[in-house]
C-alpha cells in the first residue's frame, strides 16, 4: 500500500491535515471549495511565465535544448525525460522525473541542466529571487549551468525557502533514478529571467544551522507518514487546526465545520500558539475564555499577549466582531485629510492611486479622484499616473500648510502603499514629476502618514480578523460590489486592459474605479466612526 502514495514537492510547505485529507480514500467524494479567483490567476500567470522562459531558453540554447511535451501523459513525459537524460541532452525543459515509488515521491522540474555525469534542477518562478547587494552566485541566462557561475557583486540572494525545498525534492528524485550530479546544487530563474541564481543546498543557512537538504528530509518524511496513514485508513496523524494557509485552502469548509463542532481553540488563537495551549490542556475556546486573567501569564504565547487571547475567546463566544482595548478611542486627525488606496497587479506595478479628500476648504474639490493608467503593466505610463498622483497629493499637503492647517493622510496597512510609492520613485527616477526617493521616505516616516490598520490593531480586539472588509461593516460601511476583493480585482484588471488578448473591457474599468473608491470611503468611514460617540457602543474588553 505504501508504494501507492506519491507526493509532490508542495507537501513540504503544506498543512499536515491537508496532506491527510488529500490521501484519505474516504474523502475523495467530499466537495471542496473552489479555487479563489486571485489564486487561480496567479497560477495561470506563473504558468505563462514558465512558457515564456522556456521559449526564451529555446531561442538562446538552440540545438542543446529540448522540451518535453507538456500536454503528454505523465508516464510518457517521464519516459521521454529519462531517455533525454540517458542521451546526455545538455538542457531539458519541462522535465517530468520518473516516480520514486520507494521514496514516495513524484515531481516535475522546469529545467534540467547537464553537470558532470548528471543533472541539476532549475526552477522557473514568477517572483524576485535577488535584491540589490552582493554575494549571489549566478550564471548568465544563455549559459545556465553551475560551471558558468560567478559571484555577482550587485545582487544578493533573496531568501525563498520554498524554492530551496522544491529543488531538494528534485535532487532526491534525480538520486532515485541515478542521474543526480552529486553536488547538491539547484538553480532558480526569477521573474526578470535574466540570470540563474544557484543555491548550495548543503549550506547551513537555515535556522539552527540546518541545511535545505536536512529540512526537506524531516518535513517530507513527516508528510509521507501522514499520507500513508491516511491511505491505509489508520488513525490520523494530523488533526485540523486553523493556520494562515486555511484562508485559501480548498479543504477549509471541511476543517471549519469540524473546528466549529469542537469549538477548537485555533478558531481564536492560531498556529503555534494553538499548539502551545493544547499542551497546557486548553483545547476549546470555552476553556480559554474561562482562564482567569490573573492566571493568563502562564500561557506562554508568542503570537499575541496572553490576556488578549483570553479576551478574544470571550468576544468570540459572545459573537462580538470588535471589542475595545481602551476606554477612549483615538485616531490622529487633521484639518485637511486624504484617504489613499493603491491598486497593483502582482509584481508588475501599481496602476491606480485613489484618493478621498475631506476636511477644510483649500480650493480643491472634495471627494474621490483616481490617478490611473490603463496601459497593461509593466509600462512606463505607470510613471505618468504616479507622478500625477504625487503632484496632486503634495499640492494638497502644501496648500494646507500655507493656510496654517494640519494635514493627515490615511491608508489601511501601509506596507502595500509604502512599497509601491518607494518602488515607483526608484524605478521611474528622473521621469517628469516623479519625486526623489528621499522625498517619499520623508513623507512615509512623518506623523502625517497614518496607518489605520495599526490604529485598529492597537485599539481593538478582532476575533474575526482585522482586514478592511471585516472591520468596515462594524462602522456601518458596505461595498457596492458584492464580489469586491483584492483577489477578484486582479481578474477585473486583466479584462480591463486585455492582458489575455482581445478587446479591453471598459465596464471592468468602471468596476475597478468603484471598488477603489469604496476602499478609500471605507477608511474614511472607519476613522470618522472611531472618533464619534457611536464607537463607544462597542464593548470594552474588561467588561466582557
Amino acid at each position: 500500500m505504501k508504494d501507492e502514495v506519491l507526493l509532490d514537492a508542495g507537501v513540504v510547505t503544506r498543512c499536515r491535515r491537508r496532506v491527510h485529507l488529500e490521501n484519505d480514500p474516504s474523502m475523495r467524494d467530499v466537495p471542496t471549495a473552489p479555487l479563489d479567483l486571485g489564486v487561480e490567476q496567479r497560477i495561470a500567470d506563473a504558468a505563462e511565465h514558465r512558457r515564456s522562459v522556456a521559449a526564451q531558453l529555446g531561442e538562446l540554447l538552440g540545438a542543446s535544448w529540448t522540451e518535453i511535451p507538456r500536454g503528454a501523459h505523465h508516464s510518457d513525459r517521464a519516459r521521454l525525460t529519462l531517455d533525454a537524460m540517458r542521451d546526455g541532452v545538455p538542457h531539458i525543459s519541462g522535465a517530468q522525473l520518473p516516480d520514486d515509488a520507494d521514496g514516495g515521491r513524484r515531481g516535475a522540474i522546469d529545467l534540467l541542466v547537464r553537470s558532470g555525469n548528471g543533472y541539476v534542477p532549475v526552477l522557473v518562478v514568477r517572483h524576485k529571487i535577488t535584491d540589490p547587494g552582493s554575494g549571489a552566485t549566478v550564471s548568465p541566462i544563455d549559459n545556465p549551468v553551475p560551471e558558468a557561475a560567478a559571484v555577482d557583486q550587485t545582487r544578493k540572494v533573496r531568501p525563498q525557502p520554498r524554492d530551496q525545498l522544491r529543488l531538494v525534492h528534485a535532487v532526491r528524485l534525480l538520486e532515485a533514478c541515478g542521474f543526480d550530479a552529486g553536488d547538491r546544487t539547484g538553480g532558480a530563474i526569477g521573474v526578470d529571467a535574466d540570470v540563474v541564481v544557484w543555491h548550495d543546498l548543503r549550506s547551513p543557512n537555515w535556522p539552527g544551522g540546518r541545511t535545505a537538504l536536512g529540512e526537506y528530509d524531516v518535513r517530507f518524511g513527516d508528510r509521507l507518514d501522514v499520507a500513508r496513514a491516511a491511505a491505509r485508513g489508520d488513525e490520523p496523524l494530523a488533526q485540523p487546526s486553523r493556520v494562515t494557509e486555511c484562508r485559501g485552502c480548498p479543504w477549509w469548509p471541511t476543517c471549519a465545520a469540524e473546528l466549529r463542532r469542537r469549538r477548537d481553540v485555533s478558531l481564536v488563537v492560531r498556529g503555534e500558539d494553538a499548539t502551545v495551549l493544547r499542551t497546557q490542556g486548553i483545547t476549546t475556546v470555552d476553556e480559554l475564555a474561562g482562564t482567569p486573567l490573573a492566571k493568563a501569564e502562564g500561557l506562554q504565547l508568542t503570537g499575541m499577549s496572553n490576556t488578549d487571547a483570553v479576551l478574544l475567546a470571550k468576544a468570540w463566544l459572545q459573537e462580538k466582531p470588535l471589542v475595545r482595548r481602551v476606554r477612549e478611542l483615538d485616531v490622529p486627525r487633521g484639518d485637511v485629510e486624504v484617504d489613499v488606496d493603491m491598486e497593483s497587479y502582482a509584481d508588475a506595478g501599481a496602476y491606480m492611486w485613489g484618493c478621498w479628500l475631506s476636511g477644510a476648504d483649500i480650493g480643491e474639490q472634495p471627494g474621490y479622484r483616481a490617478f490611473v493608467t490603463w496601459e497593461p503593466l509593466p509600462d512606463d505610463d505607470e510613471a505618468r499616473s504616479f507622478a500625477e498622483f504625487w503632484s496632486w497629493f503634495t499640492g494638497v499637503r502644501r496648500k494646507a500648510f500655507e493656510r496654517g492647517l494640519s494635514f493627515r493622510a490615511y491608508c489601511y496597512n501601509e506596507l502595500a502603499e509604502n512599497r509601491w510609492m518607494l518602488a515607483s520613485a526608484e524605478r521611474f527616477a528622473g521621469k517628469p514629476g516623479v519625486p526623489p526617493v528621499a522625498e517619499v521616505k520623508e513623507f512615509i516616516g512623518s506623523a502625517e502618514w497614518v496607518d489605520l490598520f495599526a490604529v485598529v490593531r492597537d485599539q481593538f480586539l478582532c476575533p474575526n480578523g482585522k482586514g478592511l472588509k471585516v472591520i468596515a461593516p462594524s462602522a456601518g460601511f458596505g461595498w457596492r460590489d458584492s464580489e469586491a476583493s483584492g483577489e477578484n480585482s486582479m481578474r477585473w484588471y486583466r479584462d480591463a486592459v486585455a492582458l489575455d488578448g482581445g478587446d479591453r473591457d471598459l465596464t471592468q474599468r468602471e468596476r475597478l474605479l468603484t471598488y477603489n473608491e469604496d476602499d478609500v470611503r471605507a477608511t474614511y468611514t472607519i476613522r470618522t466612526w472611531m472618533t464619534s460617540a457611536a464607537a463607544t457602543e462597542v464593548p470594552f474588553a474588561e467588561d466582557l
